[in-house]
């Protein structure tokens, strides 16, 4: 995100603080946890227990056995890795909108390393065997640099979403601002770049934009992705809008055809929806033979303006289009 001294006056004080996890009252549901967190990650199941992860000092977590009531977990990184003070050495510790998939015998997470409105950022990569602290094997693994952006580019190296689809090969959404959503090719054995100078795709490109995901559905890849700005509560004008491929690499287009590079998309969450302000950083879970959008919203009036974590039933139109259940 090209993140504005708005963010850096509320992020540092909000969105880095411990997660509060609260048993929502029925008519908050299926829609808001209230679930205090920012940029949740895919929702991922270990077991018998989900757990998602979120931006915040060593990229904080949260775990459920019921996707209702939320509990904190430990943190992926209790020290810096050592390669973020070259890379990013403005970076305080706080990474940003994780991403993660279970990808054959390990659980890749994908992070972002930057600081307030710099394009300056990095991209990183952590493994682990098991999302359970409590197993012998628990033990993330830092494996650097996946993708860097300096001053002076044109992209910005934040907002990981990693995809593998039905063939085994992994991708890595990506990007804000400058030139908009890029994509490339991971190595599913590494979780790195299929090769240093592996094809970089630019799929979509607006005023502003952020945010990426990749999912796939009856034959066609859908894009969805953040316009408007974050951060600022229910002053945040996120909203979420998404397009479609035949192709993994684009060209993606909205209900209309029109290109997503060329500022296409088709609405799909509005920023205001009843108490819930600006979503953002979409994901979709499938559980118990049904199929959640989660995201989260940037303001909740409920929970005194907060971010909080939200799951939604997702349903497909005739036609082929996403639909949130927004309850």
């Amino acid at each position: 995100m090209k993140r504005s001294l708005a963010f850096a006056l509320i992020s540092l004080t909000a969105a880095f603080a411990p997660a509060t996890a609260q048993t929502p009252p029925d008519d908050d549901l299926p829609m808001s946890r209230r679930v205090v967190t920012r940029d949740p990650s895919d929702i991922v199941k270990c077991g018998d227990t989900y757990w998602v992860f979120h931006t915040g000092k060593g990229i904080p977590s949260l775990h459920s056995k019921d996707l209702l009531k939320w509990e904190p977990g430990p943190a992926v990184f209790s020290e810096p890795p050592a390669w973020i003070t070259e890379s990013v050495p403005g970076n305080k510790g706080g990474y940003w909108a994780p991403s993660v998939r279970k990808v054959g015998d390990k659980y890749f997470l994908y992070y972002s390393v930057s600081t307030m409105g710099a394009m300056r950022s990095a991209i990183g990569l952590a493994t682990n065997p098991t999302l359970d602290p409590a197993s012998p094997g628990y033990k993330w693994t830092d494996h650097g640099p996946v993708v860097e952006s300096r001053d002076g580019g044109n992209f910005n190296a934040i907002d990981p979403s990693v995809f593998q689809d039905d063939d085994g090969s992994l991708w890595l959404v990506f990007g804000s601002q400058w030139s908009g959503i890029q994509l490339i090719q991971l190595d599913p054995e590494t979780g790195k770049r299929i090769a240093r100078d592996s094809p970089q795709e630019n799929l979509a490109d607006a005023e502003i934009i952020e945010g990426g995901f990749l999912t796939k559905h009856d034959g066609y890849y859908y894009l969805f992705l953040n316009w408007g700005t974050c951060c600022s509560g229910v002053d945040s004008t996120y909203n979420i809008v998404v397009g479609r491929s035949k192709k993994v690499t684009g060209p993606y287009v909205d209900d209309k055809g029109v290109g997503m590079l060329y500022g296409g998309g088709r609405p799909f969450i509005p920023n205001k929806n009843g108490p819930l302000i600006g979503p953002g950083h979409a994901g979709i879970l499938e559980a118990d033979g049904k199929t959640w959008f989660t995201c989260c919203f940037e303001g909740n009036t409920r929970m005194e303006g907060k971010a909080t974590l939200a799951l939604m039933p997702l349903h497909w139109t005739e036609d082929g289009w996403p639909v949130a259940e927004m309850k």
